[in-house]
């Protein structure tokens, strides 16, 4: 299969091949560029599949930059977070680590330059005052009483505010572009403004700090971006974008193309609501295996396979759409299929008691890591006492169950065919014990009289079985369009953790690593937590149901 055969194809990379077909490039550079207010979610993935595939493809570049000119809103920990995101995922970006912050000093070089050019202006106008001079989408905006200062008193007023000269909002440095345009980001848009705020790269050093629509291009120029990608309510932002790369005196001229953003049912992608959902205790952290966030995904037990390929699935386009949960969901049980070892777990435990087994009797099963690949074999314990789930057995049944009846047979997975014979009762009904007898001659075969059980279910031994905690994890949203809802309150599901602390697990997954994936025959798909679980107290995670 040949290279073009292997590569997916979408409308960027077609403007890429002709780029470098009409020798308008000679090579790709691509970047990935979040701002670090926050953890990256799985919109963010998509995003950097296709900046780092394509770069990949295209023996290119693709930077890592933090566009950190918020540092109010930002912090160390998320910078960590995200690049251990982006390793997670299976990038590696270009050279070192880039922040915008490292092109301070020469935004601010431009921004004069902007000044002594006539098209930027120190302006004085309070919140208020700018909202309504602004005008609205169906009304023009009006010019500012500043917009006409001169370039002399607008270059000492800049000077000023970078020296510490005004409080907090007193004053802004504006682009000076056309206030009766019909895009609203072109109404002489903020460039600069005055923030007090400690700096996780730059300290104290600077009280002004640039806008993102202006140090976003500008950042991609010094880096010499050839293809800034990025999502569509970005779209009229680009002309922006090349304004103020039109009026200074930068070499390199980027392009900005748009795709449309990733858009999943029953969750949300809002950074700023995802902050909510952590700051109002809603979820544990970030990584809460509820969370549409990448470290949540990863502790939840989604591997990075299973999310480059859904990301490939998905394609680029600029069509907006809502992707099914299903979806997602598919593409981490395939990749589960074929990748996790097989083991037992009980989560509603009743004993199960074989009254013909001899009590003082314990063998060691062999059986498959996986059924049908080849991973080794794992030992199971089996004794007179077991462990069944509650839900495998009923005194009455019609012929659609296929678990274990009372006065009919079932096959223990991987062991004998056992006969349900009675049950012993607390006094409010409540079923204790099973008592059963088994065929030992069914150890790995069907009886010699022909007769076949109906049914399979799973066990562990009760003297060797752990005790564990299992967290099984639905959808934190009860509603496809959580967005749609005044509150977040309105939208949680309150089903999206249940704890269980009753489970029993084979002896075998003590030794369970943290992350480490299994399926939990007939239960799921299920991983070690990664923070809370050890030797001494196992705690597993519902990755996923076996079926959608």
């Amino acid at each position: 299969m040949s290279q073009a055969e292997v590569r997916p194809t979408n409308f960027i990379r077609q403007i890429i091949d002709e780029d470098l077909n009409s020798g308008k490039h000679t090579n790709v550079h691509t970047r990935f560029p979040p701002e670090p207010n926050g953890f990256l979610h799985i919109g963010h993935a998509k995003s950097i599949c296709l900046n780092f595939g394509i770069a990949d493809d295209y023996q290119g570049q693709c930077n890592l930059r933090f566009d950190d000119t918020n540092p109010e809103k930002e912090d160390i920990d998320y910078v960590h977070a995200i690049q251990e995101d982006v390793k997670w995922l299976g990038f590696n970006w270009d050279g070192e680590v880039r922040y915008s912050s490292n092109y301070f000093d020469k935004l601010f070089e431009y921004a004069v330059e902007l000044i002594q050019a006539g098209k930027a202006y120190v302006c004085f106008l309070n919140a208020e005052e700018t909202r309504e001079y602004r005008g609205t989408l169906n009304k023009p905006g009006k010019n500012s009483p500043y917009r006409e200062t001169s370039i002399d008193e607008n270059l000492a007023l800049f000077n000023k505010m970078r020296d510490a000269g005004f409080a907090d909002g007193e004053c802004c440095l504006r682009a000076k572009i056309d206030m009766t345009s019909s895009f609203m980001c072109m109404r002489d848009p903020v460039i600069y403004r005055i923030k007090r705020a400690h700096h996780h790269q730059t300290g104290d050093k600077w009280c002004i700090y640039p806008m993102y629509d202006f140090t976003h291009c500008i950042s991609d120029a010094i880096e010499g971006i050839s293809h800034s990608i990025c999502t569509l309510e970005f779209q009229d932002n680009r002309r922006v974008y090349d304004w103020v790369l039109d009026n200074i005196s930068i070499d390199c001229r980027p392009r900005q193309y748009e795709f449309s953003r990733l858009n999943i049912e029953y969750t949300m992608m809002s950074k700023r609501k995802l902050n909510a959902l952590v700051t109002e205790n809603h979820v544990s952290g970030w990584d809460d295996p509820r969370m549409p966030t990448i470290a949540g995904l990863r502790r939840r037990g989604y591997t990075a396979a299973s999310i480059r390929e859904f990301c490939k699935r998905i394609g680029v386009t600029k069509q907006i759409n809502t992707i099914e949960m299903g979806m997602l969901e598919a593409c981490i049980r395939e990749d589960l299929e074929d990748s996790a070892p097989r083991a037992m777990a009980v989560l509603d435990p009743v004993k199960l008691v074989i009254t013909n087994y001899s009590e003082n009797q314990t063998e060691q099963l062999i059986a498959p890591a996986h059924p049908k690949l080849d991973m080794g074999t794992r030992t199971l314990p089996f004794s007179r006492e077991l462990f069944i789930d509650r839900a495998d057995f009923r005194e009455e049944a019609n012929k659609k169950y296929k678990r274990l009846v009372l006065g009919k047979e079932v096959r223990l997975r991987n062991a004998y065919i056992v006969r349900a014979d009675d049950v012993i009762k607390d006094d409010a009904g409540n079923i204790i014990e099973i008592h059963c007898t088994y065929d030992d001659e069914t150890l790995g075969k069907n009886p010699s009289d022909g007769r076949k059980a109906k049914g399979v279910i799973h066990w562990v031994s009760a003297a060797d079985a752990v005790d564990a905690e299992v967290r099984v994890y639905d959808r934190l949203f009860k509603i496809e369009d959580p967005a749609s809802v005044e509150t977040l309150e309105e939208a949680l599901n309150e089903e999206s953790l249940v704890v269980i602390k009753t489970a029993k697990v084979e002896p075998g997954l003590v030794a369970a690593q943290p992350a480490s994936a299994y399926q939990f025959e007939r239960e799921g798909y299920f991983c070690a937590d990664s923070k809370d679980s050890t030797a001494d107290k196992l705690v597993f995670n519902r990755t996923v149901s076996l079926r959608g």
